[in-house]
């Protein structure tokens, strides 16, 4: 989308976690396609600053850093409020995953840092958005979870654990910032982005055809359903977990 296709400016701000490519960059295209200005986060300044060119640097601002550094958490908050003077959403989807195998022989150093980015860096951002505009003037929250958190997740056990962790960090939040703003959380299934290629590289067709949608999931539809999270046509809906998974569930039940 070209900044002469660009809708008028919503008067929102958003703040994405991990938004220079794969699921986070798809939530920020999505919130500047409706008029929100964003400011993404993320550990690579190129990265960053190639994201930014193609979502439009009249709009969309970066600032780099670790997830789970609260300095960075500080920072990033305050880049936006100086940016744009507010900071209405913020889309925790900041992630790791450094490990896959048997939760047996997972190095507990590996599940505490997967914990930390997953998790607590989540909590601090969301702290910081409350303490700089949320807590007198409201807005949204939504936590970018995975179906492997309300599932056993073979190999990716400590991924899921943190999942679940987020899922459960997204109902207290929901009911402690109620009733100024709203917290859910995003579930999804395997989506095509860099960050999940382990789970589909060289046999994306059988992967898909799990699915009864047929494919596996882009991006853009974890973009969707973020942009609804934050709209107002989500006003009466906090603390639940959106799965977004390509109808993979279904195939749970009796064959």
């Amino acid at each position: 989308m070209t900044t002469q296709e660009l809708p008028p400016l919503s008067g929102k701000v958003a703040l994405v976690t991990g938004g220079s490519r794969g699921i986070g960059y798809g939530v920020a295209e999505a919130l500047v396609a409706r008029g929100d200005q964003v400011c993404i986060t993320g550990r690579n300044e190129d990265s960053l600053k190639e994201a930014v060119e193609r979502l439009g640097a009249d709009r969309v601002i970066a600032v780099a850093g670790k997830a789970h550094d609260e300095g960075h958490q500080a920072a990033a908050v305050e880049q936006v409020m100086a940016a744009f003077g507010r900071v209405d959403f913020l889309v925790n989807n900041a992630g790791t995953n450094p490990v896959f195998g048997p939760m047996a022989e997972l190095d507990l150093a590996v599940a505490r840092k997967v914990y930390e980015t997953n998790v607590i860096s989540a909590l601090g951002f969301a702290q910081q958005t409350w303490r700089a505009w949320q807590q007198e003037h409201g807005g949204a929250i939504v936590n970018i979870a995975s179906v492997a958190g309300i599932s056993a997740s073979p190999f990716v056990g400590a991924y899921g654990m943190s999942k679940a962790a987020m899922i459960n960090l997204t109902l207290q939040l929901a009911h402690e910032f109620a009733p100024v703003v709203r917290v859910n959380a995003i579930a999804p299934a395997v989506v095509k982005t860099k960050f999940a290629e382990a789970l589909y590289e060289g046999r994306e067709a059988e992967a898909a055809a799990a699915y009864p949608m047929g494919r596996l999931g882009v991006p853009r539809d974890i973009g969707g359903a973020a942009a609804f999270l934050t709209s107002d046509q989500s006003d009466w809906i906090t603390g639940q977990t959106l799965v977004v998974d390509g109808g993979i569930f279904l195939n749970a039940g009796v064959h």
